[in-house]
């Protein structure tokens, strides 16, 4: 029986050595589609209308938007009420031009999502590099553990500054 455990334990050991240690650059927990085909990003077109003036019909424009194409964003802020003619041709607001325009002041980089999930890779090898492990875990909260706010600390700390603060539920209470 001793015997029998031990071979069935050596057994699940191996499993669990031979799982695939390839580590992607995508972010924590997002998953790609990985090439295959997904359903709910197929968006039909909207039904195709007569026009009431053909004369009148705007001029092609290459690349440009069909007119039976769908417009999501725009559909939402409808559908909540709000006027669809007040987006910009990037679906954001017209009255956020002014912020947007301030937060991209310096410039703004179109590849930072990229950038970012190579950086968090690559700090995420440096965090693991003397943590060997049999069963490969999830090492990302791991990685990042040194990172974390003690918000129970900060939240003694504002009280004794002297600083309203909300009600909290007790530290013991939250783990």
């Amino acid at each position: 029986m001793k015997l029998a455990q031990i071979a069935m334990m050596s057994g699940v050991l191996l499993l669990g050595a031979c799982s695939s240690g390839e580590r992607d650059i995508r972010l924590h927990r997002l998953q790609a589609n990985s090439g295959k085909p997904e359903e709910f990003a197929i968006v039909p077109n909207k039904p195709l209308q007569t026009p009431p003036n053909f004369a009148a019909l705007p001029a092609p424009v290459p690349g440009g938007a069909n007119q039976a194409d769908q417009t999501p964003k725009a559909d939402a802020v409808a559908a909540l009420g709000g006027n669809p003619a007040r987006l910009t041709a990037d679906g954001s607001p017209v009255s956020e031009g002014a912020l947007i325009s301030t937060a991209s002041r310096f410039g703004r980089d179109p590849q930072i999502r990229a950038q970012l999930a190579a950086e968090d890779l690559d700090f995420r090898k440096r965090k693991s590099l003397f943590s060997w492990k049999i069963v490969p875990t999830d090492e990302y909260y791991d990685a990042y553990r040194s990172q974390w706010l003690d918000t129970y600390a900060v939240l003694e700390a504002f009280r004794r500054a002297g600083a309203r603060t909300p009600s909290a539920p007790p530290a013991d209470y939250a783990d």
